[in-house]
């Protein structure tokens, strides 16, 4: 026995009855909440070519991808990121649509994550991408479409909004890229304080070196723009401005003290110009949900436009449901339909007829009434009709 053959492959899970119920209830509360808002589902293809995730404008590091090759040698890869693909199949397929233009997605993921440390390399991702329109009012109805999305699914989430323009500028006022770049973004992201001193010991002492130590600092409440107003000034400080203006706005969403916000928040992915945002629940160590805007990406497609997006891990989302308690178990059928031999298909012209009146009819396969009877018995359902030259209805007692 070859001995791979009976597991699956690492980062990935096989989904049994309650756990797929599961999902699948919580795909249709936020495709019914996406429908809503007029945003129209999509679908991209599983592999797409690497040239659509180029890590130089994509943040996405090479190692992160599955990687394959198709007939003419084109390296191909499982598609690690959907905003990415939909903005391909916007700038592609959807160029003479009106603006904006509001889709949205249920599919997976592939990334390959070294160590997992509790990651999937296989997520299932539901999301949103508003494309071509710009602004407050674009902003804000992308996040209440998260909101609400939350709020439907888990409860007790805790909303972190910041800004993509804070580390961008602050990286560039001081000369980093690469890298470097990004071992300094990893540690604002993790707040880890010791190690963001350490990689700016050598930057020399400036404005945007005091700020860039402060990002991890600058989280919590309104409280936060006071401290930031002294440290940012021209451009980020109309940043800032505007950053307080959203969260104003979202006082309106009833959140309380579960809105937060943090100047050091910094996305995976480097595609991200203005807000971003992303959300925690208990119960997971990752955020259950990411997005922002990302007006540039596009240009990369070779049609220009503004967007802005979300995309909720729904595996995670499950998960915390299911550790709380929800179960959503496979129900048994309403009759068992055992043919005769000879009366076969009579058997199944009967169940056919049951399933028009509404009923949850099986059929069955089995050898004999006797076999028949036991496995309803066994799998719970209370009725088996017996159809030969006539139709005999038999209770069980099974189904509870």
């Amino acid at each position: 026995m070859k001995k791979n053959s009976r597991i699956t492959p690492e980062g990935t899970k096989d989904y049994l009855f309650e756990e797929c119920l599961l999902r699948r209830n919580i795909e249709r509360r936020l495709s019914g909440i996406f429908e809503a808002h007029d945003f129209r589902e999509v679908v991209t293809p599983g592999m797409e070519f690497y040239d659509v995730y180029d890590p130089d404008f994509s943040g996405i590091p090479p190692e992160a991808m599955f990687k394959m090759t198709d007939r003419q040698g084109s390296l191909i890869v499982m598609r690690p990121d959907n905003t990415l693909s939909v903005a391909r199949l916007t700038a592609t397929r959807l160029q003479n649509v009106p603006r904006p233009v509001r889709l949205y997605y249920s599919q997976p993921v592939y990334r390959n994550n070294p160590g997992l440390a509790g990651r999937r390399n296989e997520n299932l991702q539901m999301g949103v991408e508003l494309l071509g329109a710009g602004g407050v009012r674009a902003d804000l109805e992308t996040l209440a479409a998260a909101v609400e999305s939350l709020s439907a699914c888990v409860p007790g989430f805790r909303l972190e909004i910041g800004h993509a323009a804070f580390f961008k500028a602050l990286a560039e006022g001081i000369g980093v890229s690469g890298e470097k770049k990004e071992e300094i973004r990893k540690a604002v992201g993790s707040k880890n304080n010791a190690a963001l001193c350490r990689l700016l010991g050598g930057a020399g002492e400036c404005a945007e070196v005091r700020a860039m130590r402060k990002l991890p600092q600058l989280f919590g409440g309104e409280e936060v723009f006071e401290k930031a107003a002294a440290l940012f000034t021209g451009k980020l400080k109309d940043t800032l401005g505007y950053l307080q203006g959203i969260y104003h706005a979202l006082d309106g969403f009833g959140l309380g003290g579960r809105l937060i916000i943090d100047l050091g928040l910094v996305q995976r992915n480097d595609y991200y110009t203005g807000i971003i945002f992303s959300a925690y629940a208990e119960g997971c160590g990752e955020a259950v949900l990411r997005g922002g805007r990302y007006d540039h990406l596009l240009e990369h497609f070779g049609v220009p436009m503004p967007a802005v997006g979300f995309g909720i891990d729904v595996d995670a989302v499950a998960d915390i449901r299911f550790k709380n308690g929800e179960s959503h178990l496979p129900t048994p059928p309403d009759v068992l339909v055992h043919g005769e031999s000879g009366c076969e298909v009579k058997a199944l012209e009967h169940g056919a007829r049951l399933a028009k009146q509404g009923m949850r009819c099986e059929n069955s396969v089995l050898g004999s009434e006797k076999e028949a009877l036991q496995y309803a018995r066994e799998a719970g359902i209370g009725r088996v009709d017996i159809v030969g030259s006539s139709i005999r209805t038999v209770p069980t007692g099974g189904k509870t």
